[in-house]
């Protein structure tokens, strides 16, 4: 079996559960409410599935000056795998409240190690609750495993990466919300706007009306039409803190267009120099 490398649909993956090569992640977080997602893990998760807390386990909150969510140091990383009983060659599942914003962060953190086999479940844990299938309240058995390797740093830029990349007229996409990509609004940072030159992809755009990603061909055809000829080796995608803009590059990669980057400090990290050019408008 070749592994689910982008998303999964619910009733595909229920027959899965039982599979001892497969690690569920389960990363339901609120930014209003740190605690709030481990109590809704403790009260029903999928049968199986792991905690992962955005801000203890795929973030470094330590780091100063790099956004709100910092990329994780490596070691400190690996070690969360192997604690989760995680190898290199484990089918990774993971899941969000519904619209896969937070699991992407999981998704793209294990592809730049170089993990193949991870997906996140089409419409988390909405999708799965309303199709009726199997929950738990019981955590699972502790695993252990061995993990090495090390992040593709070539896929993770700063902002001076980021500077660069744009004066080599290369592609920044911004996957915030519009209203906040203009400055319009500003409910989590304290300077509104965007990098200058950067172009709005909101990552709810990923998305049909019934909550799960578009087609890859859907995808595509969006995607090819912003990258203009370009490859995808040359787009860097941001938002608020490094972890909405890994939806984009999740629905890039469901697409077919591999490779593209991502600025880690994004937004958050961007303005804590205050000689940093910032746009407003559309």
């Amino acid at each position: 079996m070749a592994g689910w490398t982008t998303v999964v649909q619910a009733d595909i993956f229920s027959m899965a559960l039982n599979r001892s090569d497969v690690a569920i992640l389960d990363c339901r977080f609120s930014l209003l409410d740190p605690a709030l997602g481990e109590q809704e893990w403790r009260r029903g998760h999928l049968p199986g599935a792991i905690y992962a807390n955005l801000e203890r386990d795929l973030s470094d909150m330590s780091r100063q000056g790099q956004g709100r969510h910092p990329w994780p140091e490596q070691r400190a990383f690996l070690d969360k795998l192997m604690q989760w009983g995680i190898e290199p060659t484990t089918q990774v599942v993971a899941y969000d409240g519904s619209d896969g914003a937070l699991a992407a962060r999981l998704w793209f953190l294990l592809r730049t190690l170089g993990h193949e086999k991870v997906a996140v479940l089409d419409g988390g844990w909405s999708r799965w609750v309303s199709q009726g299938l199997p929950t738990t309240s019981q955590p699972r058995a502790p695993m252990t495993s061995q993990y090495r390797a090390e992040f593709d740093q070539s896929r993770l830029l700063d902002a001076d990466g980021v500077q660069a990349h744009l004066e080599q007229g290369k592609l920044l996409l911004d996957a915030r919300a519009p209203a906040r990509f203009r400055g319009d609004e500003e409910p989590l940072d304290r300077v509104a706007g965007h990098v200058p030159g950067a172009v709005n992809r909101p990552y709810a755009q990923n998305l049909g009306e019934d909550g799960r990603f578009k087609t890859p061909m859907q995808l595509a055809d969006e995607y090819r039409a912003l990258l203009d000829g370009r490859d995808p080796a040359d787009v860097a995608v941001m938002c608020g803190s490094g972890v909405t803009a890994c939806h984009d590059l999740l629905a890039m990669e469901r697409a077919g267009l591999r490779g593209a980057k991502l600025y880690t400090g994004s937004w958050s990290g961007w303005i804590t120099d205050a000689s940093r050019p910032v746009a407003t408008g559309g």
